[in-house]
């Protein structure tokens, strides 16, 4: 998946990765979903108060 991203046009890419993942978080229970967004974020479940602090 990487070689196929990886030869598109970055924004494209990204278009297409929200679509898969639109359908493959359609699936998941709401705490799953959570901890793949705060991983991606590269932020650990700790960090949540404190970035709402923020806010």
């Amino acid at each position: 998946m990487l070689e196929i991203f990886g030869r598109m046009d970055p924004e494209v890419a990204l278009s297409q990765i929200g679509t898969v993942l639109k359908e493959i978080f359609s699936t998941l229970g709401e705490e799953v979903r959570s901890q793949f967004l705060w991983e991606l974020m590269g932020e650990s479940k700790g960090d949540k108060v404190t970035s709402l602090v923020h806010l």
